[in-house]
């Protein structure tokens, strides 16, 4: 008897006193009409324990024991003897484990998280979050960033947007780390010159993420790449109202492909992450229509061991000091020189996608970006490099840009300021192509500050800034600049 442990003949006698001859046909019934109560059992299998079927066998269809479990009740020793302290203790652990195991396998729990509304499964494998966002927006006198003469010279706008209508549906199926996300763009507010196709709604996120191993995960379908933090990081968590002025010039956006990413060395000196892929290129919901292909890479050190979110704001009030200094590069060929939610464009001076011919532009850009978080202050960082080569018309233009922005709680050094109102500051400017003469660059600068009050973190807060936008024009030797106010209601639900 030595080679069983007590707690292997505790739980064979289990099994044994739950399931082979000495459990009377009342108790069986009884059991029987347990699972019944919690859906286990059907009336059918009720009227076939209650005329002579064995649990075991029953429970053994069912799936909630296996084989060889079966084989042990039905072999028991029938000569093990126990106290009957002993008994009630082992058959007290039986029904729980019974009870756990029914619970996992059968059961289903829903309600709201930090991920929207949830309907998961029992056991885990299971899950889909739901969660609606909308960003109300006033602004005046630019809906947009002004780019060139003519728009600091249009006629003021004073208007009130549906910026952004977002519904988001995301989980994992079969098993945890498989995961998937959509997010579809719902009608936003559109100009009264551009016809209602412009604000019909779009699929802009699908996606599916294998990520069974932190060093090593795949990602497949449609997303914001991670080339830099500007971008990826969400329009509902960021510390201003819209991104930089750097954006439309340098971002990658969303792309279809495939990415390789993972984080290593995590919680050492060396901890880093990575991210690399491969891409049409053309940008949101297109096939690419040539052989070339978009190349990206970066790579990410997390210099104090903790990993950074992608998201702006300490609105956590992190304890514990988190940073990263990044590196990342991107080349294509195609017929696009910018990107966006709307999918491939093309730059001021530039031709439109229409009337460019296939590869008829080389995309080559560099990205450096730093970021740091610490008690309630937030600082984020990036400097760009890129170069359009038009191959038809054998022209080459280089472009340079880049914003810094920090963001901070006051409660703690002036406890007359709320707790949850920060107040943020950025600059950003840009050396990017005239209109005229795509060889020539005209320099913009981006002055802008913000309060912003949190009601429930990013998913319900008040953004109030102010920007001061300069333009320089290379060719006609103009400064001009003016002033935008912005206020916004961002709510998740």
């Amino acid at each position: 008897m030595h080679f069983f442990s007590r707690n292997r003949l505790f739980y064979l006698f289990f099994l044994a006193t739950l399931f082979a001859t000495p459990v009377s046909a009342a108790d069986n019934s009884a059991l029987g009409k347990l699972l019944m109560k919690k859906g286990i059992f059907t009336q059918y299998e009720l009227n076939k324990l209650e005329n002579g079927s064995t649990l075991e066998q029953l429970l053994f269809e069912k799936g909630l024991i296996n084989q060889q479990e079966m084989n042990t009740v039905q072999e028991q020793n029938a000569d093990v003897i126990m106290s009957s302290a002993d008994k009630e203790q082992m058959e007290s652990k039986l029904f729980e484990k019974l009870s756990k195991k029914i619970e996992k396998k059968s059961s289903f729990d829903a309600g709201y998280g930090k991920n929207g509304f949830f309907i998961k499964s029992g056991d885990g494998n299971w899950a889909t979050n739901l969660r609606w966002r909308a960003q109300m927006r006033y602004t005046n006198p630019y809906r947009s960033d002004p780019r060139q003469l003519d728009d600091f010279a249009a006629a003021d706008q004073s208007t009130f947007e549906l910026r952004r209508v977002r519904m988001k549906i995301g989980g994992h199926g079969y098993q945890p780390w498989l995961k998937y996300y959509f997010e579809v763009d719902l009608q936003p507010t559109r100009s009264s010159g551009k016809d209602s196709a412009s604000a019909s709604t779009r699929l802009i996120d699908w996606r599916l993420t294998m990520d069974k191993y932190k060093e090593f995960s795949i990602r497949a379908g449609q997303w914001k790449i991670n080339y830099n933090r500007e971008r990826v990081d969400s329009s509902g968590r960021q510390t201003f109202i819209e991104r930089s002025i750097v954006n439309r010039t340098f971002t990658v956006d969303r792309q279809m492909g495939v990415m390789a990413f993972g984080r290593l060395f995590p919680g050492t000196l060396a901890d880093m992450s990575y991210y690399a892929g491969v891409f049409n290129g053309e940008g949101r919901g297109v096939s690419n229509d040539d052989s070339d292909m978009m190349y990206m890479g970066r790579l990410q050190w997390n210099f104090m061991g903790r990993n950074l979110k992608w998201r702006q704001s300490d609105t956590g009030y992190s304890e514990k000091p988190a940073g990263n200094i990044a590196f990342a590069a991107a080349t294509t060929t195609g017929k696009c020189t910018r990107w966006s939610s709307s999918g491939c464009g093309n730059l001021d001076g530039f031709n439109s996608v229409g009337a460019a011919t296939a590869g008829q532009y080389k995309i080559d850009q560099m990205m450096e970006e730093t970021a740091f978080k610490w008690r309630g202050f937030a600082w984020q960082q990036e400097l760009h490099w890129k170069r359009i080569s038009d191959r038809v018309n054998n022209t080459e233009s280089q472009l340079v840009g880049g914003y810094a922005q920090a963001g901070y709680f006051f409660h703690d050094l002036i406890p007359i300021v709320p707790k949850n109102m920060e107040i943020a500051f950025r600059y950003a400017f840009v050396d990017e192509p005239n209109e005229n003469d795509v060889t020539i660059n005209n320099t913009r600068q981006e002055f802008t500050g913000a309060i912003n009050y949190f009601i429930s973190g990013h998913n319900n807060k008040l953004t109030l800034d102010v920007s001061h936008l300069t333009l320089d024009d290379a060719i006609l030797n103009q400064d001009v600049s003016d002033q935008r106010v912005r206020f916004q209601w961002d709510i998740s639900f």
